[in-house]
């Protein structure tokens, strides 16, 4: 048997707050994940996880279907969950050939191992993979994209978007209709899921780009959607939302305001007026009413973002908000450009609140402490419920994880534990 192994490696801490709660591969861009995107392009292949220890129950939970950690297989196609796939991936780094080890301009791609070879490495695997698990193999040099920081992911949400909306709607029957008083423009590019209702006064303009609508999706009175956009099932766009291209919403989550270039996970809430652009947000995100971001700095210059408590050059003109999962901000926050969020935080102050906040934060412009971990606990517990999803004690188990993982990054900055 031949199979695949999509595995984890040490730069998911550029990916930082957002891999606190997830794997790197199931982070969004476009329409799918980027493990859903490999999945798609090796099709009928056996498909395993590898990722940190105290992610696989929350991926055996959440995704039940999964294989996680099992290297069974004669042959083993290792491939790194960061790679923004293309249709040449299969060519240059199909299923069978012989061992090696796979690069693109000095990244670690993957490999193909079998054998003994394969038997050794699936002794002692490791959360995180290298280049090192893999010695001796000839090397083979191949053209692939790789995700290294947030921002990657908003820079190729536009094309990601395209390409995901030709593959998907050619595998599903398009649902899309007159409704009273809605403005379609190029309909070929506009494509409707089960069940969408659709208010008077809404124009969906797919002039510049494809619009994905998922099933159950409600978009109220008014609401402008430019493409490529695409919209989660049952999710809510409220009245008068301006929805401009390159953004892509997740399921069962409220949009409002404007909102651009921007990637929202499921379960979150940017209902209200106020400006969201060249972001990233995870899962169970509420921004209260008049949350706005900067994503361009007066001087025009490049944007310097902190990661893994380090400062990078994004050699970005436009970045704005990365807000890891379960954090909220009350009404009127600002958030200066480049700003990163941690897991768990609850932000709130009259002027602007620090560039970097760590995760399990409390306060803001004025003063940041400790989010007591029973607190946020039960603070999400409450939120999930309003929805409908129960807070698993393995979903506990994470919170108190990561709150542990992360308490030398708020010590660093004075907070209490």
């Amino acid at each position: 048997m031949k199979s695949i192994c999509i595995f984890e490696d040490e730069e998911y801490k550029q990916l930082q707050p957002l891999t606190y709660f997830r794997p790197s591969y199931h982070l969004k861009c476009g329409i799918l994940s980027l493990h859903r995107k490999i999945r798609r392009n090796y099709p009928n292949v056996r498909v395993e996880l590898n990722t940190r220890g105290y992610l696989r129950n929350v991926i055996k939970q959440n995704h039940p279907s999964e294989i996680v950690n099992h290297v069974m297989s004669e042959t083993m196609l290792f491939l790194n969950g960061r790679i923004l796939v293309d249709d040449t991936l299969v060519n240059q780094i199909p299923l069978d050939g012989k061992d090696e080890i796979f690069f693109s301009n000095n990244n670690f791609i993957g490999a193909r191992v079998s054998g003994k070879n394969l038997e050794s490495i699936s002794n002692s695997l490791k959360d995180v993979l290298s280049k090192n698990d893999f010695p001796n193999l000839p090397i083979k040099e191949v053209d692939v994209t790789i995700i290294n920081y947030p921002w990657d992911l908003i820079t190729y949400n536009h094309q990601e978007l395209i390409k995901d909306f030709k593959k998907i709607t050619g595998e599903t029957e398009n649902n899309l209709k007159d409704f009273p008083g809605v403005i379609f423009l190029n309909r070929e590019e506009i494509f409707l899921g089960k069940d969408v209702k659709i208010k008077p006064g809404v124009v969906l303009d797919a002039e510049d780009g494809p619009i994905f609508i998922g099933d159950n999706v409600q978009i109220l009175h008014n609401a402008s959607i430019q493409g490529p956009v695409f919209i989660g099932e049952e999710t809510i766009v409220k009245m008068s939302a301006t929805i401009y291209h390159n953004t892509s919403v997740g399921k069962v989550s409220k949009i409002g305001g404007e909102i651009e270039n921007t990637i929202i996970h499921s379960y979150s809430n940017k209902q209200h007026n106020g400006f969201l652009g060249n972001s990233y947000l995870g899962s169970w995100v509420n921004l209260g009413a008049g949350t706005t971001n900067s994503d361009l700095k007066n001087n025009y210059g490049t944007i310097k973002v902190i990661i893994n408590n380090q400062q990078i050059d994004s050699g970005k003109q436009f970045v704005g908000l990365t807000m890891g999962d379960h954090s909220k901000a009350a009404i009127n926050t600002s958030f200066n450009t480049g700003a990163v969020v941690g897991v768990s935080s609850n932000i709130f102050g009259g002027t602007f609140p620090p560039r970097y906040i760590p995760s399990f934060s409390w306060g803001g412009s004025e003063a940041l402490t400790t989010y007591d971990i029973d607190r946020s606990i039960e603070v999400a517990e409450r939120v999930m419920q309003r929805r409908n999803v129960i807070l698993t004690d393995i979903d506990k188990e994470l919170f108190r994880t990561v709150f542990k993982l992360t308490e030398k990054e708020r010590r660093d900055k004075g907070f209490p534990k």
